[in-house]
């Protein structure tokens, strides 16, 4: 068995454009889904799926570290960065759905069957609506609590909201405030049974960042995402050690070495790692390994496409650590008109129950996605009052 070619689709979904990649097999029918989808990166990380394709033309699809190990370290370029890193993830999210397919198991089973009977999933306020999501101001603390109380209407027990307003190195009280009202109102209106996240996008400074941790520390926020930038592992750490609220982060990481170093100084309690950046699942499992040394949780980061909620949820039935699953089902209308999925999700209480066909168990309708070709992304831009560059 041979790899024959690697194809792109790219489908725009207003903020994001997905990016699904097919391995073809020179076998009949046999062949995999990946996905690549990095907002603002759509044409770069195309011209690098077709730059990694080149080492797997002509190779046995079923050796996957082998060609793993290929992708990372040849080329000279190691894939560290975000651009070849996503390339080479959904290259690898494909061939484990293509061996998922020749075993005739889905891809959970390969890596030692299930582990838990079903997975809690968590919405975006709004659904993934860009603008319910992104723009909400946080002047508008009552439309936090009614977009919390619709989220609960369509079944979810979590949710996760944008909260933390976009803030200058060192504020005053005014932001922090602004935050606390608008977690005091979700509060209100769904009460304690319900988990509520907290994603501070990695705008505030370390110093705002712990100001805002400590504010919403009463509220007992089942995570606070991103407090302050990645690469300031240390404050990661500062401000984790500093509260009661576990502190999440981990889906601008790229590969296991920086998530060992991130563990390593107890800098977050979730690991939000992201399938199709970290070098898809065979990183992956590294990277929950060693997070299963530190008794740290998996959240995996998950805001795009179909391939990558799949890969999400096959991942998250093989991983003891794992806790609950992002999933947007709102941003675009025909969403579910581009996917066929092997799994089952109960509506009522939103819990995944186990994919049973092979690989994925997901089937892309490539003329449903071509009718939505690319389009430059919505975008997304933040100034500070004075005019200078901001975190959005």
């Amino acid at each position: 068995m041979k790899i024959d070619r690697v194809e792109t689709i790219v489908c725009h979904a207003r903020m994001r454009n997905w990016i699904f990649v097919k391995v073809v097999t020179d076998q009949p029918g046999l062949y995999g889904w990946g996905e690549a989808t990095l907002e603002w990166h759509t044409r770069s990380v195309v011209g690098a799926i077709e730059d990694v394709a080149v080492l797997l033309i002509g190779q046995d699809p079923r050796r996957i570290e082998y060609l793993w190990q290929m992708m990372w370290r040849q080329h000279f370029w190691h894939a560290t960065g975000i651009v070849r890193s996503t390339a080479i993830s959904a290259l690898d999210i494909a061939l484990w759905d293509i061996l998922g397919k020749y075993h005739g198991v889905p891809c959970h089973q390969l890596w030692g069957g299930p582990v838990r009977d079903y997975i809690r999933l968590y919405c975006h306020l709004g659904g993934g609506n860009l603008e319910q999501f992104y723009e909400t101001p946080v002047a508008n603390a009552q439309l936090f609590g009614e977009l919390a109380q619709r989220a609960v209407a369509d079944g979810f027990s979590a949710f996760k909201s944008m909260a933390v307003p976009p803030s200058m190195p060192l504020e005053g009280l005014k932001p922090v405030r602004a935050a606390e009202a608008c977690v005091a109102a979700m509060r209100d209106a769904v009460g304690e049974d319900i988990d509520v996240m907290v994603d501070c996008h990695a705008r505030p400074s370390p110093a705002m960042g712990l100001q805002f941790a400590h504010a919403l520390e009463p509220y007992g926020l089942y995570f606070l995402e991103e407090p302050c930038w990645p690469e300031n592992i240390a404050s990661l750490a500062a401000i984790n050690a500093a509260v009661a609220t576990p502190i999440a982060t981990g889906e601008r990481l790229t590969y296991s070495a920086a998530f060992r170093d991130l563990f390593a100084a107890r800098g977050c309690e979730v690991c939000q790692l992201d399938l199709t950046h970290c070098g898809g699942f065979t990183e992956a499992r590294r990277i929950a390994a060693l997070a299963d040394a530190y008794r740290i949780a998996l959240a995996p980061h998950n805001p795009q496409g179909p391939v990558s909620t799949a890969a999400s949820l096959e991942f998250g039935f093989a991983q003891p650590s794992y806790i609950i699953c992002e999933t947007v089902h709102a941003d675009v209308p025909w969403r579910n008109d581009v996917v066929e999925e092997g799994f089952t999700v109960d509506l009522a209480r939103r819990l995944v129950s186990p994919n049973v066909r092979p690989g994925l168990g997901i089937e892309i309708n490539e003329t449903e996605a071509r009718k939505h070709p690319f389009e430059q992304e919505v975008p997304q831009r933040v100034w500070y009052q004075d005019g200078s560059v901001g975190d959005w």
